[in-house]
């Protein structure tokens, strides 16, 4: 097969985690396809499918203990907690989940596609070494960043702009001065954690980047933050790979947050990513989080990738986020300058 410029993973048994009318539910896969499709995108991307991850791959992040308990709730039907649903698929589509993020991982490293979103649920960024939490139940991007390192990639850079902190992607790299983990969420939210004062620990001081918005940030303030912030970070730190949490729900009228995030914007973010992996002379491996609101879901994913096939997004109109979010940005320049130039 040719190679494409840009790759999405998929499969149908990801609408098998059926969580009925829980906002994660398997409608957001329906509309992205649906959309894709309907727009033409799909014929121009390169289809490839994701393989199971193996228990010893999920490992990597989970204890043994955790995931022997995933695959024992999932048979009896009982939730890991009110809002992280577990039914009789759960257990085999969340090791397909990971294996999706880790299939997109090696399409990029085998040169198939210069940058890949694989389209998988359950999302993963909240999930932590012994629980699931969040709608999450194993951890997707942070097992595909270990296999990363694994196939050879020394330092990674995960860009998070899921609405919510990725408090389970922030634990699993807290100490590890190879991976630098950006995340920009919605502060006060759940799940409480990702102040800007969280920056890592031991070796891995510096290397935890929290860039917490206050609700009703629009598209501005988090241009402003990549610019300002995760650019000259990322290219300080001269990454390996770009790994994405590509979580939608920082959208406007989302419903389980209250930003003002546009499709634009999410293409606009897409776009700075792509240039810093384009710098570095380095592949991006997204995977799919949040995102709830099903139209807004599915023009955003269609715009990101959009971006990864070579678009360039509408860049009219100067970045001035509100006085609130440039109070914010300086104070975090002003922490995370001890360890970057920025």
């Amino acid at each position: 097969m040719s190679q494409k410029r840009a790759g999405i993973i998929y499969h149908p048994d990801y609408l098998k985690h059926d969580t009925g009318l829980h906002p994660e539910r398997k409608e957001r896969l329906v509309s992205i396809i649906a959309h894709l499709e309907e727009t033409g995108l799909m014929e121009q991307l390169d289809l490839i499918e994701p393989r199971y991850a193996d228990p010893n791959e999920i490992q990597y992040i989970h204890t043994p203990e955790y995931i022997k308990k995933v695959k024992r709730y999932s048979e009896l039907e009982i939730s890991l907690d009110p809002e992280t649903i577990l039914r009789k698929d759960s257990y085999s589509v969340a090791l397909l989940a990971a294996g999706g993020a880790i299939t997109a991982v090696d399409a990029v490293l085998a040169d198939r596609a210069e940058s890949t979103f694989a389209l998988v649920r359950p999302p993963g960024h909240h999930a932590e070494p012994d629980r699931g939490m969040g709608f999450c139940i194993f951890n997707n991007i942070a097992i595909a960043a270990r296999h990363a390192q694994k196939k050879g990639k020394k330092r990674i850079l995960i860009v998070d702009w899921d609405v919510h902190h990725g408090n389970g992607t922030q634990d699993a790299f807290y100490d590890d001065p190879a991976v630098l983990y950006f995340s920009t969420h919605q502060y006060p939210h759940y799940p409480g954690t990702g102040w800007l004062d969280e920056v890592g620990t031991g070796e891995g001081t510096g290397y935890n980047i929290n860039v917490p918005l206050p609700a009703g940030t629009d598209d501005t303030g988090f241009i402003a933050a990549f610019e300002e912030i995760l650019v000259p970070a990322a290219l300080e730190f001269r990454p390996d790979i770009v790994l994405i949490s590509a979580g939608q729900d920082a959208g406007t009228d989302d419903g389980l947050a209250w930003m003002r995030m546009s499709a634009g914007g999410f293409a606009r973010l897409a776009f700075i990513v792509k240039s810093i992996a384009k710098e570095s002379n380095v592949k991006i491996a997204a995977a799919l989080e949040g995102g709830y609101d099903l139209e807004l879901l599915a023009r955003s994913v269609a715009a990101i990738i959009e971006v990864f096939m070579g678009k360039e997004p509408d860049m009219k109109g100067p970045v001035k986020p509100s006085p609130q979010v440039r109070a914010r940005l300086e104070q975090i320049k002003k922490i995370q300058s001890k360890y970057w130039h920025l």
